[in-house]
């Protein structure tokens, strides 16, 4: 199946990419505002990368014309903290953005889109002990509220238009080689500057629980919704839950120096990021996923720190 992936050279979708290079399907096209070449060098012209803003209508004209996309993978936007920063911008590229691929869809006849969303749909007036793919959607950060507007934008499209729309809702994913700040990276820079022997500070207090996935399973879950028969598919959009219980900030610098014990890993948290982050704490109900389509993570937090360090010292020597 051919497939554009906006956002296709992040962690995340440049790991899409290659699986779906390996699983044998036709070189996809990775859109992206401000493409990172050496994240996809190793998959040469397997792929093909278009610069472009997801903001500007006619930029994902040209690129869905371009592929002739049967399915696109959405992925690409801005993260929490640089949308909360300069909301006008977040707008642009997340919701007006996810209306230009929408509509797009609708132009060029795309069959189906698969949503990347987050946690951060939800915030306020959460009564339940553990969030479900149910549960009220009142987020607390702009960034948030723009996550919420790509969901319901993809269910009016498949509801007027005939649109197979399904999407997931990560927690936080941990990878490396992410530049841009967000409520909780802490979760992948920890490990990583621990990785090259630097200090860091994490902006949250240690006993801050926050739900995290590692990048392959997430990568994984796309494919993996994408290819479920469309009878399966009853609740459309789905939390995706990762090592249980989720680890606090805390116990994930404790279990960062069982690897590296000499990790110079303190605490100095930011009141602002703090009045958002210290609302997303519940545990993650992804029992919907599991039954409907078989999600299971593969990665425990462990696994993640081992295969972080991995990854930050075989790059970079």
């Amino acid at each position: 199946m051919k497939a554009l992936i906006t956002g296709g050279t992040g962690f995340i979708g440049a790991q899409l990419a290659q699986d779906l290079i390996e699983a044998g399907a036709p070189p996809p096209l990775l859109f992206d505002i401000n493409p990172d070449y050496d994240r996809v060098a190793h998959l040469g012209d397997k792929v093909e990368v278009v610069r472009g803003d997801l903001g500007n209508f006619s930029h994902v004209l040209h690129a869905v014309k371009k592929a002739r996309p049967e399915i696109i993978y959405h992925l690409g936007g801005m993260l929490s903290v640089p949308s909360d920063a300069d909301p006008a911008a977040a707008f642009q590229a997340n919701a007006a953005g996810s209306f230009h691929v929408f509509e797009a869809t609708r132009l060029f006849d795309v069959k189906r889109v698969i949503l990347a969303s987050t946690i951060a749909t939800y915030g306020a007036d959460i009564n339940e002990e553990s969030i479900g793919d149910r549960s009220i959607q009142r987020p607390g950060s702009f960034y948030g509220v723009t996550k919420v507007m790509q969901e319901n934008m993809g269910r009016f499209y498949q509801k007027k238009y005939g649109l197979d729309f399904r999407g997931v809702r990560y927690p936080s994913v941990i990878g490396p080689g992410v530049k841009t700040m967000a409520m909780v990276q802490y979760n992948s820079w920890a490990i990583e500057e621990a990785a090259r022997g630097n200090p860091f500070s994490i902006w949250v207090d240690p006993e801050i629980t926050n739900a995290v996935l590692y990048y392959r399973d997430a990568a994984r879950a796309l494919t993996e919704l994408a290819e479920a028969p469309k009878e399966n598919i009853h609740t459309g959009i789905y939390l995706l839950g990762g090592p249980s219980p989720a680890p606090s900030a805390g116990q994930l610098a404790e279990r960062i120096r069982a690897h590296i014990p000499d990790a110079k890993i303190d605490f100095k948290p930011d009141p602002e990021i703090m009045a958002l982050v210290g609302k997303m704490h519940w545990p993650l109900d992804d029992s919907r996923a599991r039954q409907e389509w078989g999600w299971r993570h593969e990665y425990e937090l462990d696994d993640i720190i081992k295969a972080v360090i991995e990854e930050v010292r075989a790059k970079e020597g």
